[in-house]
């Protein structure tokens, strides 16, 4: 079998045993199809070092950011492990090292501009009821946005201040609701006069009803987060995943341990969260002044 049928066979394995998503395994498919036109081979058994280095040399080339390459780089990996899983003789998956990055940095903004972020939108149409209610769920839950649009009214439970979103890898998490959240979509189904199942939809200009929109898109979201965080007059770029990262700072700032968060983001790895205790530096450095060396 020669590897484009064992990178079919792969893809299939990573979206029906693994639960990954399709938009995971399509990339992982890019990703491979880029190493297997590179290397031009049939056979995994020659699959050398060699073969790599000189691919890692295209990719970076190719002006690719470090983190990209890895991205390449933990596909190729990935596909190893599953060859030497199935007992198919190739390159050992430990050969492939990543490329060293920098310390990732956060687009973060203020707790201000947070603040003035979330109540940008102003009035009371649907349109504006649901843009509020979008907001305030983001910053509420930590949401993705892939998650937020996927969401269906019967899975939001108003009453008990708490839902299940099925997330990366189909895994299950509880998300809990703000008491401004919660008003927010009340607000937001109470005008909805509709039958559509899905919790966040497009609204129709024209005449149709809103029985004909469909659900909104990441793409929608993050326009119009984009929309109020200019109407906000917030000149650095906010995005949905922007507010993931102030739900995720404003828990650790006031005091969550990083296990929860991690349990609350959806992280796999806590050290995905770790990303985020840059924001428990000051207390830390308070707390140094305060009690270190006071005998001295």
């Amino acid at each position: 079998m020669d590897l484009h049928d064992l990178k079919q066979e792969f893809l299939e394995y990573l979206e029906i045993e693994r639960g990954r998503s399709l938009k995971t395994v399509e990339n992982y498919d890019r990703y491979l199809a880029k190493f297997i036109d590179f290397s031009g081979l049939k056979d995994p058994r020659k699959i050398t070092d060699d073969i790599v280095r000189k691919y890692r040399l295209t990719l970076n080339r190719e002006e690719l950011k470090k983190n990209t390459q890895n991205y390449y780089l933990i596909a190729l990996r990935s596909f190893l492990k599953y060859l030497a899983k199935r007992g198919i003789e190739s390159l050992a998956p430990e050969r492939i090292e990543l490329a060293k990055t920098g310390g990732r940095e956060l687009d973060l903004i203020s707790a201000d501009e947070l603040e003035r972020l979330l109540q940008a939108p102003k009035g009371t149409d649907l349109k504006t009821l649901r843009d509020k209610a979008i907001l305030e769920l983001l910053f509420s839950t930590g949401l993705r946005v892939s998650e937020l649009v996927g969401l269906t009214i019967d899975a939001v439970d108003l009453k008990r201040d708490e839902f299940s979103v099925r997330g990366k890898g189909q895994k299950v998490r509880v998300v809990f609701l703000s008491p401004s959240a919660r008003d927010a979509l009340k607000d937001y189904l109470d005008k909805r006069a509709d039958m559509s199942e899905h919790l966040f939809v497009a609204i129709p200009k024209s005449d149709k009803t809103i029985d004909d929109a469909t659900p909104l898109t990441t793409r929608s979201v993050e326009r119009l987060v984009k929309h109020y965080a200019i109407a906000a007059g917030i000149s650095k770029k906010v995005t949905p995943h922007v507010i993931r990262h102030s739900f995720a700072t404003d828990l650790l700032s006031n005091g969550a341990d990083l296990r929860s968060v991690q349990a609350m983001l959806g992280h796999a790895n806590i050290a995905t969260t770790q990303v985020y205790t840059h924001v428990t530096d000051k207390a830390l450095r308070d707390i140094h002044k305060k009690f270190h060396g006071k005998k001295r």
